[in-house]
């Protein structure tokens, strides 16, 4: 590194010359500041320029390794830090004013570092750097140590600056977002924390947000299940769900642009939509402060408002933009806040509280992006836009210095003003032109064009500059008065942009190129006016050019490097300028002002290589720069086709780049996008030197320029801003003085006679009138839309350029072409008529022609064509027509195709894979409508997921019966039992239908393979479900289509039979000669929806397009078809004969009898008196044929009409039948809709189970993530505590060392000094108490800084520990030595007193270290008990979660069909409110039914025995007399049956045939009873044997799941122990002691509810084997006597 005097080449460069940077010009943007109190820096290019504010002095510090990156400024400690641009770029700290390197800093940064910060209580530094690292690095910049480092991938900042009052606090912010950093110190470590703060809406409101990963409304929604965070909904798990936010509830924050510290360590940030905000920096919180208005800020705004724009607003205006204003710049002052932004105005915000009043100080015509304090407060640096720097004191009305005012672009050029030894003038794109002193780069004067500018030049004729515009004009520039810059002439010679300016050596002339290929020569003296003297055409597009003027000869070159596109390689296109175009200017041009091949006498060259430049030596040696590869080639001009180079010098440098050559011939620069700049000596190509000067990331150089004398040379930065005046600082006596002579001679004898006569003459020349106001009006849209250090100049710049009123201006060519076109009007004027006339006379010939031609026959008769006198525009044009109508139909073709194929897919898609096409069917009187379901075949997916689920629903099924029956039933029923058991299994179907809750059994659908409502619980028994009610919604679309089909093909039926009798109604309608109308079903377009697929010809309504042989073949078979005719319409004589004899019927009907009529006899035209007796017997016979011919047809009409009636009649019968049926089918249409939308719903309601089921699992994950984050977090952290307290405990423990040692040394003073005398200890001791005064800070009374002293600094301390030995100095001094004291005495007196002083100093630096240390430890104790509450805070989520989960999965989305009387609920809404309603089992209502009428029939029959109770007695006494006549006649019986004495004994032995068989008999029947008892005890013996091995076998089952529990049971206890240990070390004892509590409960609840199980199995058990033996012994004989 170097400064602006030092050396100008790059390191390890050992060349015989050396070049030194004179000085550099550039302007800042938004990177300036104060390094002392009155000097200013910014960075430009590869350069620092420091500014003096009251001297104007520049020095430069130059970055040799590229363009000045990231860049710092500290003004407590004059020290300046910036970053180069490379790999691993390195970051460097210079000292001011020496400049010299302080500390260069290697970090870790990959690329770049795009924000530096210096703190200002300390020697640190904070960087950040940009892709891939982002990365925040704090360094000590002293020690060159990095001292921490925080990396946020992905996040760019904009702005970063330390805390003015700790260097502990970093603000860093970005367009969205605000981040305050704290770094904590442990002693010798370091630890950056962050902290975001939330801003407010864009309408300035801020929401009091919440943490949506943990709020939890209390109560849920009963119906859609536990409200759970947005996180888990979208299905997120890791760290995204933390701060997951909808789109929705996402809303545009402000977007911070400026922000300002305060000295409470609070923060005032500016935002685009204008508000002002106020950060707490413990809280984070940000408040929008708002304007109060004051009646006397009129009074102080003019008290103390300066403006420098040279506009003008109205209050009005003023009011309107200070309210709208986009805050880009912040300061803080001790009267307040100063700000600025897009409207060019410096307000000073007095705050209080939430509220501020408003100044106006200052107004400048840009708007303002930086404002700066100088260290002393006394100076306001204000930065605009483009980079004009401004300085004024805010306290005084003192004039605003205008330290820089800057152009709106870059440098498009810059050259030596003639005679090249005072001033250089650089022209901006943006029209800006500064003239600035070549001594010391002083900028000089300034005007602005207010037109784009592509190009500029220096006369050498004369102090003018020539500027090329966009619009194709040229500006000619007086600067005879260098101070008062001013246009005096204006050219506009082409539409296009000017391209290239360049003055040859003489000064008589001006080459000008535009993009177009034009090359115009001017006059370049101002006597002549700058007189165009003619244009030259190029055939291609000019790269480069440059001239030649030779001396000796007075004779001019201009060397044109052309690159056209057929042959790639470089042309030189090279042509004189004679003095003679001045002179006779008319005779050298023609009448469109070229100028004659004749006069400049052009030739071409074609070279070997493509080059970009090009120069010319006066020995035909060209030199040129190729494009393919860095090297410059030499050339020697020949007659030669293609010339060869002589010789190629390799280039270190890359990138396109230019040559140029210096004023005497003998130097040749060369400069690229690389930015290094070579001098080659022109005769060997040896380079001279070489210069680093810009920086290939700024796109290198743009342009160069040689002064006159060779001894300077400026050069132009491309997108740097910079521009670069080098002066030899090492050459050869001899190359310096050629050159300086060439110079001298060059002004003395050519151009010495112009400048004189060309200065006097532009000063008589008046000014040019140019538009004064300002065009360039910025706004802050530019800014955020190109985001960059510096505003291009586009074509909407220009646009709103042009748009500006300007008078209507012709260009000189333009001019040149109406001359030339008036001229030749006038020359051919005559002939010009006479051809016109001419014309006349042909066209009235050819109409003539035409009306005569249509005259004749057709076959004479001319095509139109052959009038046409143009054939070949004919052709072209017929040519042109076929092409189009050629690209019409392809692309019509393709348009048809693209259709096609959409067709094929839609078809494809929506009717190709139906299985069931979709139609519907109408009925024949009535608008009623049906459409069938469109179904797809199913899958073989489908078809084999739903197999699966319904083979697994057969075996839950089967194993749920067994299961039944082993737990159930221990023995086999009875019979009885069994048709018991079976009636119960019939009533518990039914009970089951009646909960399935859809009705689509009863259509097609089986519901018997589906879960219970209630049993529905686990994800698959939920995904199974749904299966399955699909496939009964697939069987029930189905079931429907087939009665579908059914109608379907009755309707054709119908129809087909409506036809049938359709054809005889005709015929009868015929018959009996009616005009009744038939009516004809038909299928409508939706019964018949295949043939929408079916495009017939008569839909076609446009002429179809035949091809040729289409056409031909169409030809053939019309002919054809015509010979076909012909021949069916020659004479058939058989034909002819059947018509003549028998009028060609060969049957003759009953119908065609009817229509005969019987001819009339020929007599009965003559009168009845005339008739004889034959003729009237024949008259009598006709008249009864007659007779009888009516009355058979009026019996054979009756006949038909009954018949045409009886047809109509029945196809009415058989239509409204159909009509009923398709009526049904409606009906039946519509309970199946109903009984899918009713499947359809409990598929919705088992989705959204599973969607919320997934929903669960995911917040449960999600917790757990958040836990395992945190429970790492808090092992960190514990460990952290851990160390931070045994680093405290040591550092007190010494601490408490170097306490005691201290007092120690205090405690044997006088020990020490016992060899003294007491009077001496005495006074010493007094000495060995005594310290110096302490250093007080000496701030002025009047100061403006706003911080004051900042505590706690480094330099503070250091000064005062400097102050105190100092003082200690002065009081060891012999001077102060007590009287009687001799001198060793003293000294080691002075000595011990030192070491003291020193032991307190450490004592007092020990104790801050540990107080820090302390902090530090508190920190750490403060995030650990955090995140402990944290830790509880997600176990008491998950509790509640897990309570929700299973309260979820037990509570069940049911659905129920409930008949009219099964819901008794009050209200009178159509749909009953279901929310405090209560399922009530069937059963119990009848049983309470049952009583009830029960109770009432018991009323009823008391009341009718109450009512018979009298008639009874009537009754009684009649049976009463019955029953005494009974008795007498039983009476009569029992005396008789007393009489007759036989046994039943005798009468059994009587009435048997053989008594012994019969008791035989019984005694076998009482056999057989006791031999089924016996075998029935064994069969229930083996039975209970087979039980007790069944049961031995589930004992041992049993004894292997209880060992597999042990097993468990340590597992378990081993995990437990392991979870207390952790719950121990995360401090969660409370917690763990809850959770195992409520744990232990739930262990000690089961363990009941499991005995109490057993114990009731067991009663169970004996109750059942107590029923069996009681039944047993109740029934012993219920056998079957068959089967025994």
């Amino acid at each position: 590194m170097d400064g602006g005097k030092l050396g100008g080449r790059r390191p390890g460069s050992a060349h015989r010359a050396d070049l030194e940077v004179r000085w550099v010009q550039g302007f800042t943007n938004r990177n300036v500041g104060f390094v002392t109190k009155r000097t200013v820096c910014y960075p430009c290019g590869n350069y620092i320029i420091f500014v003096n504010l009251e001297t104007l002095e520049r020095s430069i510090l130059r970055c040799h390794s590229g363009k000045v990156e990231a860049f710092a400024v500290n003004p407590n400690q004059n020290v300046v830090a910036y970053s180069d641009r490379q790999l691993k770029p390195v970051i460097h700290i210079h000292s001011y004013p020496g400049l010299k390197r302080q500390a260069k800093l290697k970090g870790q940064a990959s690329l770049d570092y795009t924000l530096l910060a210096f703190s200002y209580t300390g020697p640190y530094l904070a960087s950040y750097s940009s892709i891939p690292d982002f990365s925040l690095t704090i360094w000590d910049w002293n020690k060159k140590v990095i001292l921490c480092s925080q990396s946020q991938m992905g996040v760019e900042v904009t702005a970063m600056s330390f805390n003015p009052m700790s260097w502990h606090q970093l603000c860093l912010y970005n367009g969205t977002s605000v981040t305050l950093w704290t770094i904590e110190r442990n002693n010798e470590e370091h630890i950056l924390k962050s902290k975001s703060v939330r801003l407010p809406a864009e309408d300035g409101t801020l929401a009091d947000e919440q943490n949506s990963f943990f709020s939890h409304p209390m109560d849920n929604d009963p119906y859609f299940g536990p409200i759970l965070p947005n996180s888990a909904i979208a299905g997120l798990v890791g760290d995204e769900a933390e701060t997951f936010k909808p789109k929705d509830d996402i809303q545009p924050y402000v977007h911070p642009t400026s922000h300002c510290w305060t000295q409470i360590s609070d923060l005032y940030m500016g935002c685009e939509e204008g508000y002002c905000l106020k950060i707490g920096a413990d809280t984070f919180k940000a408040t929008v402060i708002h304007q109060k208005l004051s009646p006397d800020a009129k009074a102080k705004k003019k008290a103390t408002f300066r403006s420098v724009s040279q506009s003008t607003k109205t209050e009005a205006e003023d009011k309107k933009e200070a309210q709208n204003v986009r805050l880009l710049a912040m300061a803080l002052h001790k009267d307040g806040l100063y700000t600025a932004g897009n409207d060019g105005v410096v307000r000073l915000y007095k705050i209080k509280g939430n509220s501020f009043q408003m100044e106006d100080c200052l107004e400048v015509e840009e708007p303002i992006t930086n404002l700066i304090f100088s260290p002393d407060y006394f100076y306001l640096l204000v930065e605009t836009e483009k980079g004009s720097l401004f300085a004024f004191n805010p306290n005084d009305n003192e004039d605003v210095i205008k330290l820089m005012d800057a152009s709106i672009s870059h440098f498009v050029g810059a050259e030596f003003l003639v005679p090249g030894n005072k001033h250089c003038v650089s022209v901006a794109g943006s029209g800006e032109v500064h003239v600035w002193q070549l001594e010391d780069g002083a900028f000089v004067s300034k005007l602005c064009l207010h037109t784009l500018v592509t190009a500029m030049a220096c006369s050498l004729s004369c102090s003018c500059v020539t500027a090329g515009t966009k619009k194709g004009q040229l500006y000619f520039i007086d600067l005879t008065a260098i101070e008062t810059p001013r246009v005096v002439h204006r050219v506009s010679i082409s539409e296009h942009p000017i391209q290239f300016l360049h003055y040859e050596q003489s000064g008589q002339f001006l080459i000008t190129s535009t993009i177009n290929g034009y090359i115009f020569i001017l006059n370049a003296l101002p006597m002549e006016s700058f007189q165009v003297l003619g244009y030259v055409a190029m055939t291609s597009e000019i790269l480069d050019i440059t001239s030649v003027y030779d001396i000796e000869k007075n004779s001019t070159e201009v060397i044109v490097l052309l690159c056209p596109p057929e042959i790639k390689r470089a042309r030189v296109e090279i042509f004189n300028l004679p003095s003679k175009i001045v002179l006779e200017n008319d005779e050298c041009i023609n009448e469109r002002g070229q100028l004659k091949e004749s006069v400049i006498q052009t030739r071409g060259y074609e070279l070997e290589y493509a080059l970009s430049s090009v120069v010319k030596r006066k020995d035909s040696t060209v030199f040129g720069y190729a494009t393919q590869a860095p090297f410059i080639c030499k050339y020697h001009l020949t007659s030669k086709p293609i010339i060869f180079a002589e010789k190629t010098t390799p280039s270190k440098q890359f990138g396109r780049g230019f040559l140029e050559l210096s004023a005497h011939g003998k130097w040749l620069a060369s400069a690229s996008e690389s930015g290094l700049l070579f001098i080659h000596d022109a005769s060997n190509l040896e380079v001279l030197t070489r210069e680093y000067c810009h920086s290939y990331h700024g796109q290198g150089i743009r342009s160069l320029a040689f002064s006159l004398d060779g001894q300077h040379i400026l050069v132009n930065g491309m997108q740097d801003g910079a521009l670069v005046c080098l002066k030899w600082k090492k050459l050869g006596e001899r190359k310096s003085k050629e050159a300086t002579d060439f110079g001298a001679y060059l002004l003395s004898n050519v151009l010495d006679n112009y400048i004189f006569q060309g200065n006097a003459h532009l000063k008589t020349m008046p000014e040019w009138a140019v538009t004064s106001s300002p065009i360039f009006k910025l706004s802050l849209d530019s800014i955020s839309s190109q985001k960059a250090s510096f505003i291009d100049t586009t074509e909407q710049d220009e646009y709103f350029l042009l748009t500006q009123a300007k008078p209507e201006e012709t260009t000189w060519l333009d001019q040149k072409a109406e001359m030339a076109m008036n001229v030749e009007s006038r020359k051919f004027h005559g002939k010009r008529r006479e051809v016109k006339i001419r014309i006349k006379q042909l066209r009235k010939k050819i109409q003539d022609m035409m009306f005569e031609n249509a005259m004749v026959p057709k076959n004479e008769m001319l095509e139109q064509y052959e009038f046409n006198l143009d054939v070949e525009e004919q052709d072209r044009q017929q040519v042109h027509s076929e092409a189009e109508v050629a690209r019409v139909k392809k692309d019509i073709e393709m348009e048809n195709l693209a259709n096609c194929y959409l067709r094929e897919i839609i078809k494809q898609e929506c009717w190709d894979t139906m299985l069931v096409k979709g139609r519907s069917v109408k009925a024949f009187h009535s608008s009623c409508e049906v459409q069938n379901y469109p179904m797809k075949e199913q899958s073989p997916e489908e078809q084999y997921m739903l197999e699966r689920v319904c083979y697994l629903k057969k075996i839950e099924s089967i194993d749920l019966k067994l299961r039944r029956q082993i737990v159930e039933f221990e023995s086999q029923p009875s019979v009885i039992e069994g048709e018991k058991t079976e009636e119960g299994e019939k009533q518990e179907e039914e009970k089951v239908d009646a909960l399935v809750g859809s009705l689509s059994s009863l259509y097609g659908g089986n519901t018997s393979t589906l879960y219970h409502q209630l049993e529905v619980h686990t994800r698959e028994e939920k995904i199974n479900q749904i299966l399955l009610l699909r496939n009964i919604i697939y069987n029930v679309k189905s079931h429907f289509n087939k009665e579908f089909d059914a109608v379907i093909r009755m309707k054709d039926l119908e129809i087909a039979r409506v036809q049938e009798r359709n054809v005889r109604i005709a015929e009868i309608l015929m018959q009996l000669e009616l005009q009744e109308e038939i009516w004809v079903p038909v299928l409508s377009e939706k019964e018949k929806p295949d043939q929408a697929l079916i495009i017939l010809d008569s839909e076609i309504k446009v002429e179809k397009y035949l091809t040729p042989l289409q056409k031909a073949k169409e030809k053939i078979m019309s002919r054809v078809h015509y010979k076909r005719r012909l021949a069916a319409q020659e004479d058939n004589a058989r034909e002819r004969g059947l018509m003549d004899m028998m009028n060609g019927v060969l049957e003759i009907k009953k119908e065609d009898i009817l229509k005969m009529e019987i001819p009339a006899p020929a007599f009965t035209v003559k009168e009845e008196a005339l008739w004889n007796e034959d003729e009237r017997k024949i008259y009598k016979e006709y008249e009864k044929k007659v007779k009888e011919l009516n009355e058979e047809r009026e019996k054979h009409r009756k006949i038909l009409d009954t018949e045409l009636r009886k047809l109509q009649s029945s196809i009415q019968e058989t239509t409204q039948s159909f009509d009923e049926i398709v009526t049904r089918l409606f009906e039946k249409k519509v309970n199946s809709e109903m009984v899918i939308y009713q499947e359809e719903l409990k598929i919705t309601n088992l989705l959204y189970s599973l969607l919320l089921d997934e929903e669960l699992s995911t917040r449960e994950a999600g917790l757990h993530h958040y836990l395992n984050k945190k429970r790492k977090e808090k092992v960190i952290s514990n460990e952290a505590v851990k160390t931070s307290r045994a680093e405290v405990d040591a550092h007190r423990e010494a601490y408490d060392i170097l306490v005691v040692e201290d007092k120690l040394m205090e405690r044997g003073f006088r020990k020490e000094f016992s060899d003294l005398p007491t009077h001496h200890i005495d006074q010493l001791f007094k000495l060995y108490k005594r310290r110096p005064r302490a250093l007080r800070a000496k701030v002025p009374a009047d100061s403006a800084n706003p911080y004051g002293e900042r505590p706690g600094s480094a330099e503070a301390l250091k000064a005062a520990l400097a102050h105190l030995m100092k003082g200690i100095d002065e009081m060891d001094e012999p001077e102060n030595k007590p009287e009687g004291l001799d001198l060793p005495n003293w000294e080691r007196f002075c000595e011990a007193r030192r070491a003291k002083v020193e032991s307190e100093q450490m004592v007092k630096q020990k104790a801050l270290i540990l107080a820090e240390m302390q902090t530090f430890l508190q920190k750490r104790t403060e995030d650990d008990e955090r995140l402990r509450n944290d830790i509880e805070q997600v176990f008491a989520e998950l509790n509640l979660l897990r309570e929700q989960k299973m309260t979820f999965q037990l509570d069940l989305m049911v659905q129920f069909l409930f008949k009219q009387g099964q819901v008794e609920l009050e209200g009178t809404n159509l749909i009953p409110d279901y929310r405090d309603a209560i399922l009530i089992s069937r059963t119990i209502i009848e049983e309470l039914n049952s009583v009830i009428r029960a109770q009432g029939e018991r009323k009823v029959a008391s009341m009718v025995e109450s009512k018979d109770f009298r008639k009874g007695i009537f009754q009684l006494e009649w049976e009463h007399k019955k029953m005494r006549m009974q008795v007498d006649d039983l009476n009569q019986k029992a005396r008789d049956i007393q009489k007759l004495n036989v046994t039943k004994h005798h009468q059994i032995f009587l009435n048997a045939l053989n008594y012994d068989s019969r008791v035989n008999h019984e005694v076998s029947i009482m056999e057989g009873t006791l031999n089924f008892l016996d075998k029935v005890h064994k069969k229930n013996v083996q039975q209970c044997e087979t039980v007790m091995k069944e049961l031995e076998k589930q004992i041992s089952v049993k004894d292997v799941a209880n060992r597999k529990l042990s097993k468990e049971l340590q597992e378990m206890l081993v995990i437990v122990s392991e979870r207390r240990h952790i719950n121990e070390a995360t401090d969660s004892e409370l917690l763990n002691q809850r959770v195992s509590k409520e744990h232990y409960e739930d262990i000690v609840q089961r363990q009941q509810l499991v005995d109490l199980a057993k114990a009731q199995a067991q009663e169970l058990s004996v109750l059942q084997a107590e029923v069996e033996r009681l039944r047993m012994r109740t029934f012993p004989a219920f056998f079957d006597v068959q089967e025994f």
